[in-house]
């Protein structure tokens, strides 16, 4: 007997080490009270698994408290502590898991502007509200309450594991490096001159009234002797300046060193800076003689000295066509909320995007297509992508249903966006039920899923209310309203009409009010809309629900 008592120690034993191997580990997606909650089992777990019932720990919910699918849903409408069950069969054998957490009302908190610019290098703290114990999340994985902004990125928290509506948009502004060139310039008359100062981000205000990031200075506009003064206000960083004194004197002497060029990688080019009465020669290359062979990327200047008296100056640009070609990346979904920023990397260029922007970025925060031309010299090149925002799906079938035989009941896929699933694989705009079951929809975009089931029974209906499927509301006293006509006392009636698109257009609790096609302050137009519904048998208590459609006729 002794031996016996001692078998069952050890097999006790055993077995519970097993039911402890045998936990399936399943995780949750928010902790946010009206949104769906996601439950998905780990990835190591799913080996083996027959099939799997969960319990959602929400008896209030009814019949929705359980699911049978893989990955399970359910919504919570009330905040407090759940507990989910998940039994998981391996080759019939059940395996319990149980985890508690808690729904959280979502916290309302306004970070202040959704785009904020910031200067290179500087940053700035972002603090979440203060909730009494609470757990903090950011979109990095951090978990105090303060985050430190030092990237450009969106910033968002989730507390207690339920996400805060507010977000904030991060961007960065490098500092401006304005230089007019020399602080002094003696140019001869009939000479010009372009003054440059463009920056990223900056808008710009110059000493003569003008507000684009250069000007061309004429000698037969410009005072004897002028400064020039530019100032470029950089978004995030403040107020820079530069200025330049230009003089004007001696004879006119036409002179250029010809249009500014572009050139293919290896090649070089020389430049003659001859023209009458020259004396001498200064180049940006620090040369001296009168021509100059340039082998690599030039803003190059040279002023060619008149007659031992003034200087001439001409400008050219010397460029060299990019090695790769202009790239916005592909086609691209966005969840909403966020901001994607495209860069036209094309080294220096003139860009031009679709909305005639300029700056080498743009910040993209709706659906739509883009594109941006680059020009350097001669050479054009140009992309475009195209960007999609996607919203959080919230689809919802409704609640359990009970019809009466015969009636043909419409599931509308409601927040389910433009990419789902029935329970049999179909997409149909509409799924029509003729008989009981369990139904389901799974609808997918980028921002994640969502799943909603609905189970639906059909019963023999003793007292019926019936609805005529077509009316003619053209006021001729004739059939002008829809109405039910009712053959025993019913209570709790209830009567919505949808629109093709699935719009509630007409709503109400009293039988004896009739439609008259009108939806908006106006009539609807001739065709078929889908009414549905709801009362309840006062001799018996039953509750009827039915659907079908009735046709508008002028």
């Amino acid at each position: 007997m002794r031996n016996l008592y001692l078998f069952i120690a050890v097999l006790t034993t055993m077995l519970g080490a097993f039911s402890a191997r045998a936990q399936t580990q399943f995780t949750y997606s928010t902790t946010c009270r009206n949104d769906s909650v996601r439950f998905d089992i780990a990835q190591a777990d799913l080996a083996g698994i027959d099939s799997v019932r969960w319990y959602f720990g929400d008896p209030a919910s009814g019949a929705a408290d359980t699911s049978r699918r893989i990955k399970g849903a359910h919504l919570y409408n009330t905040i407090g502590d759940y507990t989910v069950q998940l039994i998981a069969y391996r080759a019939g054998v059940p395996q319990t898991s149980t985890t508690t957490f808690t729904i959280v009302e979502p916290v309302i908190h306004d970070f202040g502007p959704t785009d904020q610019t910031l200067c290179d290098s500087t940053t700035i703290t972002l603090t979440a509200p203060d909730v009494p114990g609470a757990t903090y999340e950011w979109q990095d994985g951090s978990t105090e309450r303060s985050i430190l902004v030092d990237s450009m990125t969106t910033y968002k928290v989730k507390i207690n594991g339920c996400l805060v509506p507010d977000s904030v948009n991060i961007f960065y502004t490098p500092v401006p490096e304005l230089d007019l060139g020399d602080s002094s310039l003696v140019l001869c008359i009939g000479e010009t001159i372009e003054l440059d100062a463009t920056a990223q981000n900056c808008t710009y205000l110059w000493s003569t009234g003008e507000i684009t990031p250069n000007i061309i200075v004429h000698s037969d506009t410009a005072m004897p002797s002028t400064q020039y003064i530019v100032t470029a206000d950089a978004k995030g960083c403040g107020v820079y300046r530069d200025t330049i004194y230009i003089a004007f004197a001696g004879a006119e002497h036409p002179f250029s060193l010809g249009k500014d060029t572009i050139l293919c990688p290896g090649e070089t080019v020389t430049l003659d800076a001859y023209t009458d009465g020259a004396t001498g020669y200064r180049w940006g290359n620090r040369a001296t003689t009168r021509t100059t062979t340039i082998r690599s990327r030039w803003d190059l200047w040279v002023f060619v000295e008149i007659n031992n008296t003034c200087e001439v100056l001409d400008t050219i640009l010397i460029r060299y066509n990019p090695e790769k070609a202009l790239e916005l990346g592909n086609d691209t979904v966005v969840c909403k909320g966020e901001t994607l920023v495209l860069k036209a990397d094309f080294g220096t260029a003139a860009y031009r995007w679709q909305d005639t922007s300029k700056q080498a970025t743009f910040y993209v925060r709706e659906t739509g297509y883009y594109w941006v031309e680059a020009k350097v010299g001669r050479c054009i090149d140009q992309d475009t992508i195209h960007v999609i925002f996607e919203d959080t799906l919230r689809t919802n079938l409704g609640a359990d249903t009970l019809l009466c035989m015969g009636t043909v009941y419409n599931l509308h896929p409601d927040g389910a966006g433009a990419n789902y699933k029935w329970q049999d694989s179909s997409s149909l705009p509409i799924f029509p039920v003729t008989q009981a079951g369990h139904y389901a929809i799974v609808a997918n975009n980028s921002c994640g899923q969502s799943i909603d089931e609905i189970d639906i029974a059909f019963q023999e209906c003793g007292c019926q209310v019936y609805l005529p499927s077509a009316f003619t509301p053209n006021a001729d006293g004739v059939n002008d309203y829809f109405r039910p006509k009712v053959r025993c006392p019913i209570s709790d009636f209830e009567l919505v009409i949808y629109n093709r698109w699935g719009q509630r257009i007409y709503y109400t609790t009293d039988p004896e009010v009739g439609w008259k096609g009108t939806w908006d302050k106006g009539r609807v137009p001739v065709g078929t809309y889908v009414w549905v519904v709801d009362y309840k048998v006062i001799s018996t208590g039953e509750k009827v629900k039915k659907t079908g459609a009735v046709t508008v006729i002028y």
